[in-house]
């Protein structure tokens, strides 16, 4: 019996290796998968970036350069980076990948989040421009923004770098020796580092305050301090000093005490008191008493507002209490100015009260000096008793007696914006001149963008931002 075997060709297909068709599906997530991540940001890192460079092109109440536009925008994007990658680790320990759930939503997400950016762009460019055009200043173009998306980039990129390379640091480590090198480094930073930096900056004011400006000529004059009469050296003064006694107009006596004119505050405010006796300033009808700013700073502007109110017949007396800017006299040394403004008022009030002609006595304060000269009285009532009149020109928000003063703020003053219930609530704004278009308050939005503009508040034109005229004198009230 014969037995057939069947069989049937081999072909080509068969002798090619088998290929599941699962294993085939699988290669193609991961090629897929791998084209998306090649292609599209991850949903952390556009929503990152768009949320920040969005927060940053918000209406704000001064105009900006490019660049301090793009350091903003810059700091903003690299912030909402950060805490999108906080976030990111923080879901992994649930196993919670988002770019893997939501991969599909990535394309579409980047271009609302590009749209979103752009109508940011073209609605901030028409927002600086109206604010410009209210101040007098040229307008801005598309070279604007060029110049601001690279700086941008170049801040992001630097700043995402070194995170970067910190974690590179802290992995290669590990947890218990990244820890302990991360104690280290703070520790250095807190004990070396700030105290360092803190000093730099103390030399750095200190050696501004003693800069001589060559145009600036000694007055010889008797009544005003830094003559050849007085026993207050030229030299002592300071920059801002020197400013307010050798400025125009003539007529004023023009008394100020520099921190270097003596070693402490009661022996600075007995030499101011001296000064104003040889002076003849209170022989004069009014007395002024000018609280400068942080550096020392009396505005011009007001001195020439008062001759044109009292003419010669004014006294004007002034003391420093700071080398530092303001803003940063206001966060650590405010009290300084608190102290002066007291000690020299009450000098002042009790030399007053034993002379036979009475001078009226007026107090003037511009920004920090305006608080440091608020502070003077304990309410309202203690003011206009104890004065003929105050002035307080662009004062901190909430910082100020109201009743019974004159008060000059710009509505795009950040100075008179800025609070931190700026952060939840919208700004008290009283007895405030509207100079120029006002953007509408938002949540945390507005209290990022008053704080950029703080830096830049004295770089308005004349009547706008933290800068004010001659109706700093000419608007104190009267008696």
């Amino acid at each position: 019996m014969s037995t057939s075997i069947m069989t049937r060709p081999v072909s080509a297909q068969d002798s090619s290796p088998s290929i599941s068709p699962h294993r085939g599906n699988r290669w193609k997530t991961i090629v897929t998968k791998g084209f998306h991540r090649g292609t599209h940001p991850r949903i952390g890192t556009t929503l990152g970036i768009g949320l920040g460079t969005v927060i940053s092109l918000a209406p704000g109440l001064l105009p900006r350069t490019p660049s301090t536009q793009a350091v903003l925008t810059g700091l903003l994007a690299a912030l909402a980076l950060a805490a999108a990658g906080a976030l990111r680790f923080a879901v992994r320990r649930w196993d919670f990948d988002i770019n893997r759930r939501l991969v599909r939503f990535r394309a579409p997400l980047l271009g609302l989040t590009t749209i979103a950016v752009v109508g940011m762009v073209a609605q901030a460019s028409h927002w600086q421009n109206r604010l410009r055009a209210a101040m007098g200043t040229e307008l801005i173009g598309p070279d604007y923004w060029l110049c601001w998306a690279f700086i941008s980039v170049a801040i992001v990129g630097v700043l995402t770098g070194i995170v970067r390379v910190a974690g590179w640091c802290a992995w290669k480590l590990g947890w218990t020796r990244g820890i302990a090198v991360g104690v280290v480094a703070a520790s250095m930073l807190y004990l070396v580092g700030i105290p360092t930096a803190v000093d730099w900056r103390r030399s750095a004011y200190a050696a501004a305050n003693a800069t001589i400006d060559p145009e600036l000529v000694q007055p010889v004059s008797y009544i005003r301090s830094g003559s050849a009469g007085s026993a207050i050296s030229w030299l002592s003064l300071g920059a801002q000093g020197r400013k307010f006694v050798a400025g125009s107009p003539a007529g004023p006596r023009r008394v100020y005490v520099g921190l270097d004119s003596a070693p402490d505050l009661d022996s600075r405010v007995a030499l101011a008191i001296r000064e104003l006796e040889r002076s003849g300033g209170f022989e004069r009808s009014n007395i002024v008493l000018a609280v400068p700013t942080g550096s020392g700073w009396i505005d011009a502007n007001a001195v020439r507002g008062f001759y044109e109110r009292f003419g010669d017949d004014v006294a004007l007396v002034g003391m420093q209490y700071s080398y530092a800017p303001s803003w940063v006299t206001f966060v650590f040394g405010r009290d300084d100015a608190v102290a002066s403004a007291r000690a020299l008022f009450d000098a002042v009030e009790r030399r007053i009260g034993t002379l036979d002609h009475k001078p009226e006595l007026y107090v003037y304060g511009q920004s920090l000096g305006a608080l440091g000269g608020s502070s003077i009285f304990t309410d309202d009532a203690d003011q206009d008793r104890r004065t003929c009149a105050t002035l307080w020109a662009g004062p901190p928000a909430g910082q100020v007696h109201r009743a019974g003063a004159t008060v000059l703020a710009n509505s795009s003053d950040p100075v008179v914006h800025w609070s931190p219930s700026l952060l939840w609530r919208a700004p008290e704004l009283r007895d405030v001149r509207v100079d120029a278009p006002a953007p509408q308050w938002l949540p945390v939005v507005s209290f990022l963008q008053t704080s950029a503009d703080l830096l830049a508040a004295l770089n308005a034109p004349p009547g706008h931002g933290h800068r004010y005229g001659t109706d700093q004198g000419t608007a104190m009230g009267r008696c």
